[in-house]
């Protein structure tokens, strides 16, 4: 008789197909079920249309579908639900083709346009700016965030914050096609947010005490990040002249095809910290950058910085160096608006 032992790559491989297929099976019931939410908010709406006093008629609609389905079906379909469905509809309409044959709308629509779950469009019709909703929804599809995670996303102002350093032409793209890295500027943030490392914003810490937190909760970093990225080393020892130094972080780009160094400061960043990175980011490029990748990109964290002292440190036409703030906490709606026009 085979040993048990000596099957378990088969066995898990198995288990790991199963899974998978388990997960496909959930997928498609909750995509399926997104659409038929889509479908039941036309219906109603459509039949509001007919209804000589919308407003009393609409309501009694709701009522009435509520029953019927929660008779049928049982919990799941209260008139808070019902209303939902009908604002998904009215929020979703215009971006979908759907045909006049309404048997075959849900066939039609299923694997073309919405590839998120319920809860997902739930806090998305939160979002009234329609550029901004768009954005949140092409990042979770193509990075496949969980609702946790939109939710973060969303409360740190990432669309803001992306928004700050793009023109109205760039603006539109984040709307069309989410966040596309094309150029060093397009990584980059200001401010970072990196409340899930767990340091109080006001209190006495060190750069190691930084990194630590950072290290600790990397996949949650790398979110923060954005696309692309992937970890290479702390602490990068680099020697040249019989002197040694020691980069904070090193990162690769996948899409950019390029090095990312980052450099932690506490407290007002100097001209010094900038000059520093810029020796890194030169012998990256002269040393270990290979010829078919692109310029390695600096980015110095700090706690403050003044532009000013940015901008006569770094050249002219500068592509390569940037230096952003970081909150340890996540700041209150009022305190975002205030870093951002901060930063315009």
């Amino acid at each position: 008789m085979t040993n048990k032992l000596e099957n378990t790559d088969f066995f898990k491989q198995a288990i790991k197909l199963l899974h998978s297929a388990r997960q496909q099976v959930v997928k498609q019931v909750n995509l399926t079920m997104v659409q038929t939410y889509f479908e039941i908010g036309r219906m109603i709406v459509e039949e509001e249309q007919e209804g000589k006093d919308r407003a009393e008629y609409g309501k009694h609609l709701l009522t009435g579908l509520s029953e019927a389905l929660t008779d049928e079906f049982g919990k799941g379909f209260s008139v808070t639900n019902i209303q939902q469905m009908r604002n998904f509809y009215l929020t979703y309409q215009k971006q979908q083709t759907l045909s006049a044959n309404s048997e075959n709308t849900i066939q039609q629509t299923v694997s073309a346009n919405f590839q998120l779950s319920w809860s997902h469009y739930l806090k998305l019709m939160r979002i009234d700016d329609k550029n901004e909703r768009k954005f949140y929804e092409i990042e979770c599809v193509k990075n496949n965030w969980s609702v946790r995670e939109l939710d973060r996303q969303y409360d740190s102002a990432l669309y803001a914050r992306l928004v700050l350093s793009r023109d109205k032409d760039e603006v539109k793209k984040l709307s069309e096609k989410g966040l596309v890295l094309e150029k060093p500027k397009d990584v980059i943030k200001d401010p970072y947010i990196l409340e899930f490392i767990g340091l109080p914003e006001k209190s006495t810490y060190s750069e190691s005490d930084l990194e630590q937190g950072i290290i600790n909760k990397l996949e949650h970093f790398l979110l923060e990040l954005g696309t692309g990225f992937t970890f290479v080393a702390r602490q990068k020892r680099i020697n040249f002249d019989n002197k040694h130094f020691r980069i904070d972080l090193v990162f690769y780009n996948r899409m950019l095809k390029c090095f990312v160094l980052i450099d932690l400061k506490i407290g007002e960043l100097k001209h010094q910290d900038i000059g520093q990175m810029q020796m890194y980011v030169n012998y990256y490029d002269r040393e270990i950058r290979l010829d078919d990748e692109n310029k390695t990109i600096g980015i110095v964290l700090c706690q403050n910085k003044s532009e000013a002292v940015v901008e006569y440190t770094l050249p002219e036409n500068n592509e390569q160096i940037f230096a952003s703030k970081y909150k340890t906490v996540l700041p209150s709606k009022e305190e975002l608006k205030l870093l951002i026009n901060e930063t315009e």
